[in-house]
């Protein structure tokens, strides 16, 4: 493959004068499962293979993508990108230019103790069904499950004009597990998701049993829940929705292509948005979790990004071309969901940095307010105003954890809602998931538990 690549990037540089040339590549082997209750809706398994390239000629980015390995194809996908390069500059205000990057090499293997692609999917499939027939068995009030289940193993290689060349195993697991149920005319909904870059051993810890049974007892305990008071009140955020908290309202913020996009972050590096007691970081590094890598791609090495420092904006998550514009470091933030897509700034693993209370602490001094243990959904707008929606929450009453709660959900403006983040406990937890940004990225969000003196309450009058 190496050969191959270098070949494409010479004739880049010697045949198109380009300024800069990239191409990524990737073999991957993908499986699918879909199932309704304990129906197989969708199976499938398949190679994924194919190569990016991406030019920058006149100050313009070109780029194009080939389901294929062969040289004479690379070299007219070659072409069709410098063409794309060429008639984009006509039209460039602002030249495009990239922060500097030492060009080095790598192999990075990934070694896990079960290789999904070596499971079969009829085992694939056994271990869904499991899923469901624990949800759909836990109670009779269980109405519905549909789990979706995805894993991808291969190997990524990216090749630049600077003398960098990496070749990169890729490894995800993932699962998502949907349950409803329904009592009279009260339906609830509870999901959950399993996500590795270990390998498929995570089903030895998160087994379909316990998780199957976690997913179905979060719905069926919700349907004697009431209504939560409308209104504003504290509340206590559990780590699995600080963690969309912190992903939603703050870290698109914070993703440097949207900051310039008019993101509320634009004029905030070096203020203060937040309490003192709130520090955000993004962290590529975290071993196993499930937005960590050692590269993105664009070559540039992953690392631990300081976001926010006792409630200063200090960074932002940047690829070349904005670390550029903001005279920063790259902060290895491009990542592209395959070869048909150019990389763009994603979150990997964003969380907020645990303090020193415990829960306990945290919920004592509150005669009234609210825990909200984990999240249902969650959005945010580039003026900085979020909702996220709660599957599972109580009441707090003097000091206490009281009667369960449903249908809530908190909304208000991000740097509002930090700066009333008033304690922040000593736990921590990250939780897997899935973010949407026109591409699909494999990501972590999570955090300690926190206290906010005030939030808005979505509830009954």
């Amino acid at each position: 493959m190496k050969d191959t690549l270098t070949k494409i990037v010479n004739v880049a540089v010697q045949k198109f004068g380009v300024e800069y040339v990239e191409v990524r590549a990737q073999k991957l082997f993908k499986s699918m499962l879909t199932l309704k209750e304990e129906r197989i809706e969708a199976a499938k398994e398949g190679i994924e293979n194919g190569a990016a390239l991406r030019v920058l000629v006149n100050g313009a980015w070109g780029f194009a993508s080939v389901g294929s390995f062969d040289t004479e194809i690379l070299e007219n996908a070659v072409s069709d990108a410098c063409k794309m390069a060429k008639a984009a500059s006509l039209k460039l205000k602002n030249p495009i230019k990239l922060v500097e990057s030492k060009g080095f090499e790598d192999n990075v293997l990934a070694k896990p103790k079960k290789d999904p692609s070596k499971i079969s999917i009829e085992d694939k499939i056994g271990t869904t069904l499991t899923l469901a027939k624990t949800v759909l068995r836990y109670d009779n009030r269980i109405k519905g499950c549909t789990i979706d289940y995805l894993d991808l193993v291969g190997t990524n290689y990216f090749i630049n004009s600077e003398g960098t060349y990496i070749e990169q195993d890729k490894l995800y697991v993932w699962s998502r597990i949907l349950a409803t149920a329904k009592e009279n005319n009260v339906f609830t909904f509870s999901r959950e998701e399993v996500g590795s870059t270990a390998g498929y051993e995570v089903f030895d810890v998160e087994t379909p049993e316990v998780v199957g049974e976690r997913v179905a007892k979060r719905a069926v305990d919700q349907l004697k829940a009431k209504i939560p008071k409308g209104g504003t009140f504290p509340a206590v955020l559990g780590p699995n929705v600080v963690g969309v908290f912190v992903h939603e309202a703050f870290g698109h913020l914070a993703e440097a292509d949207l900051t310039l996009s008019g993101s509320i972050l634009m004029d905030k590096l070096g203020k203060k948005v937040a309490s003192d007691v709130v520090t955000i970081y993004d962290d590529g590094t975290v071993e196993g979790a499930f937005g960590s890598f050692k590269y993105d791609d664009e070559g540039i090495p992953a690392r631990k990004t300081l976001l926010v420092k006792n409630g200063v904006v200090v960074g932002l998550m940047h690829n070349r071309e904005t670390a550029q514009k903001f005279n920063a470091e790259p902060t290895g933030n491009a990542r592209a969901e395959d070869f048909r897509v150019e990389p763009i700034i994603r979150m990997r693993n964003t969380f907020m940095a645990p303090k020193d209370n415990s829960f306990e602490e945290l919920i004592e001094d509150l005669k009234f307010g609210y825990y909200f243990k984990s999240f249902r959904g969650g959005q945010a707008n580039l003026d900085g105003t979020f909702q996220v929606g709660i599957q599972e929450g109580y009441e707090i009453v003097k000091g206490e954890v009281s009667e369960p709660v449903r249908n809530a959900s908190i909304s208000g403006n991000t740097l509002e809602t930090l700066h009333k983040v008033d304690a922040v406990g000593k736990d921590f937890e990250l939780w897997p998931g899935r973010c949407g940004k026109g591409q699909t990225a494999f990501v972590c969000d999570g955090g300690p538990h926190i206290r906010v003196r005030e939030v808005l309450v979505g509830g009954g009058a």
